[in-house]
């Protein structure tokens, strides 16, 4: 009998579990754990220089509200729908947000994280391209981006469309084997692909909800995300991209108490039409774990995090995005699942 397929082990914004997102000391750890890829978010600045964020507005994620020279940039936005108020990347040049330093977004939960808030700056999408080489260089083996690319929409309507951008960024560095690209936004995977740029090109897919390219061509009109998890749907998208990448909710089954009770068919319906799967996020604490596998009250505590991971990896998914990478690749060894995706 053949053994299990490895999925491709994704540090999410690096090991975000363990340093604060988005910064080189998370990509360098992640791969130091055994990652095989890591994650960033991409989103753009005043001039047109991609940077590293989960979003555009970074005042979860970085000390801009402590700088009294940036008070001003203070603002209110409407993000794909949502109302943000705060600082945003796209009214910062790339020399002014090098002077900012990198926050965890989660303290209560990643105390240990927290203590390295303040130690790194922000990342341009040109600074992890180096990183990933040298750390390639160093493992022996091509290690992986699957960039996010954040919010294409509304980028555009501003005048910094994200796919020429990045087009531009990873000439002469991507190839097939060192890059994925996904979105939220399907529309901007075309445009990646039409530019030339090699690599896997992977949809991603809420629990809920409609695409915002989608949204802001047909408004109420638009069709949801579980539109395209339909068998129809799935090979209609398998002519378009090579993979989707879904909320694990969408993977696991849960009883009326919220308790997970089994996996859902969606990774084998997707291999059935041609796509690749992958799945977010995979989280060791209480506070990410279905009430049946969390450990005590603490939200920050681990919880039985190997019987949810286990049952996420056992759906035959192509890949697991992951805070804590080394736990997934503890997991995989101890159930002896080898080699490389």
């Amino acid at each position: 009998m053949d053994a299990p397929r490895r999925p491709l082990v994704i540090g999410h914004r690096g090991a975000s579990g363990y340093r604060p997102e988005h910064t080189r000391a998370a990509y360098e750890l992640a791969f130091a754990l055994g990652a095989d890829a890591v994650e960033p978010d991409i989103v753009a600045t005043k001039d047109g220089v991609l940077v590293l964020r989960h979003e555009n507005e970074i005042s979860g994620t970085t000390d801009v509200a402590r700088h009294p020279e940036f008070a001003d940039r203070r603002a209110t936005k409407t993000i794909d729908g949502i109302t943000l108020t705060g600082w945003f990347t796209e009214d910062f040049t790339w020399a002014e947000l090098q002077t900012l330093r990198a926050d965890e977004r989660l303290p209560a939960i990643r105390q240990g994280a927290a203590t390295f808030s303040g130690r790194g700056g922000i990342l341009r999408l040109t600074d992890l391209m180096g990183i990933i080489d040298e750390q390639s260089a160093m493992a022996g083996r091509q290690l992986v981006m699957v960039a996010e690319i954040k919010h294409a929409t509304y980028f555009e309507s501003i005048g910094l469309p994200l796919d020429e951008l990045f087009a531009a960024e990873v000439d002469g560095w991507a190839t097939h084997e060192n890059l994925i690209v996904e979105c939220f936004e399907q529309t901007v995977l075309g445009l990646i692909r039409g530019r030339g740029v090699p690599g896997r090109l992977v949809f991603l897919v809420e629990s809920k909800g409609s695409p915002a390219d989608l949204v802001a061509r047909f408004g109420r009109r638009a069709i949801p995300y579980s539109a395209h998890l339909t068998d129809a749907g799935l090979v209609r998208l398998a002519k378009e991209v090579d993979g989707i990448s879904v909320d694990k909710q969408l993977l696991l089954v849960k009883d009326a108490a919220g308790g997970v009770t089994g996996i859902t068919d969606l990774v084998a319906r997707a291999h059935a039409a041609g796509l690749e799967a992958y799945t977010w996020t995979l989280r060791a604490e209480n506070r990410f774990l279905a009430k049946n596998l969390r450990f005590g009250t603490v939200a920050r505590d681990f919880g039985d995090w190997p019987s949810e991971f286990e049952l996420i990896i056992g759906t035959g998914v192509d890949g697991v995005f992951t805070d804590q990478p080394d736990l997934v690749v503890e997991l995989l060894a101890g159930n002896g699942v080898g080699g490389r995706p």
